[in-house]
């Protein structure tokens, strides 16, 4: 499955398209590497996306069968690793 659609399809992102903007602006790694959002996703990857001043990883511990799932087993794609707020830079 994509990124930007096991993105959307876990509700960690709203929308696909949001999620794209995530990859395009080089926020979302998978495996430490800044990835694209058609990468493929398998079980076990990490995901670190950043939005705003947090930081959240995640460890995907299941891929959809479909596109469309619903809310309770959407919780169950992933499981969070770390969360974060990141400090503000300092520019000199």
């Amino acid at each position: 499955m994509r990124l930007d659609l096991f993105l959307k399809s876990s509700r960690i992102v709203l929308r696909r398209s949001l999620g794209q903007k995530f990859c395009d602006a080089n926020l979302v790694k998978v495996n430490d590497v800044v990835a694209k959002s058609s990468k493929e996703i398998k079980t076990g990857d990490e995901i670190e996306i950043k939005r705003g001043k947090r930081l959240t990883k995640i460890k995907v511990l299941e891929i959809p069968a479909v596109k469309q799932v619903s809310r309770a087993d959407a919780e169950n794609l992933y499981e969070i690793i770390s969360e974060e707020t990141l400090a503000d830079e300092i520019f000199s």
